[in-house]
């Protein structure tokens, strides 16, 4: 697997003692809170795995690793949350509504721009690079690259590298079965997806669903992405006669009690494309998605 290139100062452990120190010896002219920080920003590693205890023991013989990376300005976007940056990566949770990255016909802001913006605080030529999408009205989470080799290195290998990617949906109706699959060849037709259960020269797509809960009419389920096509999941649930509540484009336009398209990607799991450390990022799922499966409350009586 392609490797993204390094951007960090290495250092050779020479004698005993714990990280903090180690860094303290390193940069004298620091301040412990400064230490610190590089801890908190995750942008020390010791033998190649990020590592963020202070106190952790270092022995002679062992590689420190400190990113060369400037520490950027704290970030506040109303549409997005960001849950962790290193020298190669941004993970971010996109509220819905919000473009994942602009097109020819949208020009409006996205969270590629908003990233960008935040980046070149810090580096007036730094910018984000789109490894993956989520749809327009698709919340949850996603991954940028914050240059080219790591976007490559992603993009190229991103099979190899993400070994766990899940979505929460509530769906119209009550699913019969408790698991399954959903497997078909999808065609872009632009205004939508098309989809075969026979192979007709579109690109293979595999979801596996969970049913979690029933009631009210809805069925709240977790799914699980083996391709990542366009649209996969909307197209797939709509193949099952349960399209996702309000999916105009592949269910029923006036079935949207929440004002939004209920889907919601909230785990995402992979292999970090320069450390090879393991990363797990999970959002609970959306309040108002559990809403809908609780009964009203008996009216009063005069």
């Amino acid at each position: 697997m392609a490797r993204a290139k390094t951007r960090y100062t290495d250092y050779v452990v020479r004698e005993e003692m714990e990280l903090m120190a180690y860094l303290a010896k390193l940069m004298p002219e620091a301040s412990r809170t400064k230490l610190k920080s590089l801890l908190s920003k995750r942008l020390v590693l010791v033998d190649n795995v990020i590592t963020t205890q202070f106190n952790y023991p270092l022995k002679p013989g062992m590689k420190v690793q400190i990113s060369r990376a400037k520490a950027g300005k704290e970030f506040h976007n109303k549409f997005l949350k960001l849950l962790y940056e290193d020298a190669y990566i941004l993970v971010v949770e996109k509220k819905e509504g919000l473009l994942s990255v602009k097109t020819d016909r949208e020009k409006e802001r996205t969270a590629w721009s908003f990233l960008t913006e935040y980046l070149q605080k810090s580096d007036r030529k730094a910018q984000a690079y789109v490894v993956h999408r989520l749809d327009r009205d698709t919340s949850g989470i996603m991954m940028f690259a914050k240059d080219e080799k790591t976007q490559r290195t992603l993009r190229d290998n991103w099979h190899e590298i993400v070994f766990d990617r899940r979505y929460v949906a509530v769906v119209a109706g009550e699913m019969e079965k408790d698991a399954g699959k959903v497997e078909s060849w999808l065609t872009d037709k632009k205004l939508y997806v098309h989809s075969s259960p026979v192979d007709d020269g579109g690109q293979y797509a595999l979801t596996h669903y969970r049913t979690i809960k029933r009631g009210n009419g809805y069925s709240l389920m977790e799914l699980k992405l083996e391709t990542g096509r366009k649209n996969q999941i909307r197209v797939h649930m709509a193949d099952l006669g349960h399209p996702v509540i309000g999916d105009g484009r592949y269910g029923v336009d006036d079935q949207n009690p929440l004002g939004r398209l209920a889907l919601h990607a909230f785990k995402l799991c992979f292999y970090h494309p320069v450390t090879r450390e393991p990363m797990q990022f999970e959002t609970p799922y959306p309040a108002d998605f559990k809403r809908l499966f609780m009964k009203s409350a008996p009216e009063k009586e005069d």
